[in-house]
């Protein structure tokens, strides 16, 4: 079943490229690539077998990631929120839901969720707000219980996806207890208004909108059934809110070094010396980052939360993030004046992948809390500012 997704990436990609630039230019939503996901049965890729999905691993889900991102980094970017969802609730089994105190309703509320993302219905992710970023506990969203729910109201920003997305993943904190942080599937329609605010250097079609909510969602539309999960699950599961995006990137670095090969034989300059060795320099730093992430993602897959293991997740997002940043403008350099021209395949990549870093957690971030690990001390706490 995984190796037929991986398949479908491949096929799917070409479809991608070919609609990219158009949707770069016009900073238009690529629905016609989500259709074709959704065709393609990826929406299920991260849910278990048992509900009607692939049941993939992360490394299973970071490969997928890395060729639909040679297609359209925008795209994969999108879909990365959609996996992140869907995986992170897929990974929660029966032991850990004993550990967190998960009642058997909530895990029901689970499945269905999952069932519909089988089925083809897809989530984005609303947890980035303006002044907080996606530190879960700075965030100014709001809960409160009501009759029959839970209400929410606030606003969130560079959420990829929104006005298209068939539900949304919203972080809030409790209005009573504001260090009780938890998390809420709220379905698309009354109660959410989308700002279109997305007007950005790269990754333009991502639709990544301002969402503002003021809404009321059922009692099991609280993920987990239990408040303030979100702090503990961004502990547990790293590689969903850091290193998810690193496949993404690294098949946005490949896609700038395939298109500068491309550029440089088509133009008569692959015979110069100096622009050969950019090209093989770049492609030594995009695979030598791919097994970076490969590595992580097996870790997470084999020792899931080990120390050892989230050391590799916070390294492939950085170095995911700087090489694709590092060899998109290599490559530009190389390829010359005509491929900064706007609409050419090498521009859009250039601006796409200077995104990376920006990710949260940003270069800056990823590269402290490696230091701190390398100095014997606690990552997760020993810093200046809340990690999350």
């Amino acid at each position: 079943m995984t190796q037929h997704a991986l398949q479908a990436a491949r096929r799917l990609a070409p479809r991608f490229a070919a609609r990219a630039a158009e949707h770069d230019r016009d900073g238009s939503f690529p629905v016609e690539d989500f259709r074709d996901l959704r065709e393609a049965g990826l929406f299920g890729l991260m849910v278990p077998t048992a509900l009607g999905g692939a049941g993939a691993t992360f490394a299973e889900y970071a490969a997928v990631a890395t060729e639909l991102a040679r297609g359209n980094g925008a795209t994969a970017l999108v879909f990365n929120m959609h996996a992140s969802v869907t995986g992170a609730l897929g990974a929660v089994t029966e032991d850990l839901a004993e550990a967190l105190g998960v009642p058997d309703e909530a895990l029901a509320a689970r499945d269905r969720l999952l069932t519909a993302a089988a089925q083809g219905a897809w989530y984005a992710v609303a947890m980035s707000e303006r002044g907080a970023g996606a530190r879960l506990s700075q965030l100014s969203t709001s809960y409160e219980p009501v009759d029959g729910g839970w209400h929410l109201k606030g606003s969130k920003t560079f959420c990829s996806g929104a006005g298209h997305a068939d539900g949304y993943l919203v972080a809030a904190r409790g209005a009573a207890d504001q260090s009780v942080v938890s998390q809420f599937l709220v379905p698309a329609g009354e109660g959410l208004t989308v700002e279109p605010t997305w007007d950005s250097l790269g990754m333009r079609a991502t639709s990544s909108h301002d969402l503002h909510l003021d809404v009321t969602v059922p009692a099991d539309r609280l993920l987990g059934g239990v408040e303030g999960l979100a702090l503990v699950i961004a502990q547990l599961m790293p590689h969903w809110l850091v290193a998810s995006y690193a496949a993404v990137y690294v098949g946005v670095a490949r896609a700038a070094v395939d298109a500068a090969a491309e550029h440089l034989n088509a133009r008569n300059l692959a015979h110069l010396p100096a622009v050969r060795s950019r090209l093989g320099r770049a492609d030594a730093a995009v695979a030598a980052a791919q097994l970076v992430v490969a590595e992580a993602a097996r870790r997470v897959d084999e020792a899931p939360g080990d120390a050892e293991t989230n050391r590799w997740v916070w390294r492939a997002k950085l170095l995911a993030g700087t090489t694709a940043a590092d060899v998109a403008a290599s490559v530009l350099e190389a390829a010359g004046t005509s491929a900064t021209r706007r609409g050419h395949p090498l521009e859009r990549l250039y601006r796409d992948a200077r995104c990376g870093s920006l990710h949260p957690a940003t270069s800056d971030v990823c590269a402290d809390w490696l230091g701190v690990a390398a100095l014997g001390g606690d990552p997760d706490r020993d810093a200046t500012v809340p990690r999350w």
